[in-house]
């Protein structure tokens, strides 16, 4: 799961990108990137750490001169955090450059790795972006949106892709929209992004969502926009653990409003778990707040704030090492006894994949002082890995490997424990249920992904 952010036509190119990537650093804190271009030259600065820290010095965004841009988070899924795979990726090509900044997971690696080893093909990196460029470059098509096009054919999986050149700059999405992208507007300036909280960050309008399968191609020279497809419409397959914890909270994604989303799916947890003897509701800053507002409003317990958290601490979930998420409970999160004290509160929260910091922070609560711990999840189990982007890729690694739900409640510390069905969770959505992809709670993939593939996921992950 990464942010990407790209803009054209537009004196502030670098500096709209640079407040776009800061607005999405949620997605991805390993890194960060912007490539910019004028008509005669290309500029890139890359490094690990937040936003704030790669572009730290003031000269920096000025000297990424140029009228189009794209910018990169990651959050290492497919390849080692590591220097040599920071986005977005830069290649010299002929006459011109390709710059590429890509968003989610292919599951076709070993296949089209393979296939292009034997055609002479070398890579200096280490992730699946690389890959794209490579069938780009190699297809007998004459235009350049047409090698785009015939190289997305051959992709299974999910991306949401921003490729620049010295002529155009392209946004596309893989034909069932698994990660979500948004175009929007700022005066004569076109945008892209992951999500519309960067277009709010520096004021652009939003104009409409990237379809599934579709191609924009916007020139730079002209600002003249071009849309086609490579694939035939299909019914999306949204991936649903966006709404639940990804996005932001003020982003619209999907179409839909995740803030509204997340009430919903309080109210439902609500509706469908035991309440009655709670005193207090409390939420897992900062993904479940909305969440455990509309537990609250439906269930008439009252929400309180006990626990508080340092923003200037990253999400848990996507540190790298284990070693990194145990240590940063502790750092992220600290409790507001004279709240918690001698009371039974209900903990809600957005999902559980791993267990340990739930399991952390329920040891911080009780050593707090509460009485009872109940345990709500605005979300189904997570018994099935993820291939398309998100960092929970073999069972061993799940919270539910092995284990009931007794099991769990034991292992996290819990007094009790309720997750939210399947139905409750889509029910929550403004799409249709089949709309959505699952399969982290299902194992329904809608892309097949064969043991071997998983095999080359696993391999290229520990690299």
């Amino acid at each position: 799961m990464c942010g990407i952010f790209g803009i054209t036509n537009s004196e502030k190119a670098s500096e709209s990108c640079y407040y776009g990537i800061h607005a999405m650093q949620h997605r991805g804190q390993e890194s960060a990137g912007i490539i910019s271009a004028d008509s005669e030259m290309v500029y890139a600065h890359h490094g690990m750490g937040l936003v704030s820290e790669v572009f730290n010095n003031v000269n920096t965004l000025s000297q990424l001169k140029g009228d189009t841009a794209i910018a990169h988070n990651r959050y290492s899924t497919t390849g080692a955090s590591s220097a040599v795979n920071i986005a977005p990726l830069l290649f010299k090509h002929k006459e011109s450059f390709i710059a590429v900044a890509h968003n989610g997971n292919l599951v076709n690696l070993d296949k089209t790795i393979k296939k292009l080893e034997n055609n002479g093909a070398l890579f200096k990196t280490s992730t699946d972006t690389e890959i794209i460029v490579h069938l780009i470059v190699r297809a007998k098509e004459e235009a350049f949106p047409d090698k785009v096009s015939a190289a997305l054919k051959q992709l299974e999986g999910a991306f949401s892709l921003l490729i620049m050149t010295r002529k155009m700059l392209i946004a596309a999405r893989d034909s069932l929209g698994l990660r979500p992208m948004v175009m929007g507007k700022l005066g004569n300036s076109t945008l892209f992004a992951s999500e519309t909280c960067a277009f709010d960050l520096i004021g652009a309008e939003y104009i409409r969502e990237v379809e599934p399968g579709e191609i924009i191609v916007i020139d730079r020279e002209s600002g003249k926009l071009e849309s086609f497809r490579f694939s035939p419409k299909t019914s999306p397959k949204h991936c649903i653990f966006e709404m639940v914890y990804f996005s932001r909270p003020d982003s619209r994604v999907f179409g839909d409003n995740v803030d509204r989303a997340r009430r919903k799916l309080g109210k439902n947890l609500a509706i469908e778990s035991d309440h009655d003897h709670a005193q207090l509701v409390l939420s897992v800053p900062d993904s479940s707040n909305t969440i455990a507002i509309g537990f609250a409003r439906r269930s008439e317990v009252k929400f309180d704030i006990g626990l508080i958290r340092n923003h200037y601490v990253g999400r848990t979930f996507i540190a790298p090492l284990q070693s990194e998420r145990d240590l940063k409970v502790h750092l992220k999160f600290n409790t507001v006894k004279g709240v918690l004290e001698g009371r039974n509160v209900i903990l809600v929260d957005d999902s559980i994949v791993r267990g340990t910091t739930l399991k952390k922070l329920i040891k911080l609560i009780r050593e707090a002082g509460v009485k009872e711990v109940h345990v709500r999840i605005a979300s189904p189990p997570i018994r099935h890995p993820c291939f398309y982007g998100l960092d929970f890729p073999t069972h061993c690694e799940l919270v539910t490997y092995e284990r009931n739900l007794d099991d769990i409640c034991r292992y996290i510390g819990a007094d009790s424990l309720h997750y939210l069905s399947i139905d409750g969770l889509l029910n929550s959505m403004a799409e249709p249920k089949s709309h959505y992809c699952t399969a982290c709670f299902t194992g329904d993939y809608p892309i097949p992904v064969t043991d071997k593939e998983k095999a080359q996921d696993n391999y290229i992950n520990e690299i």
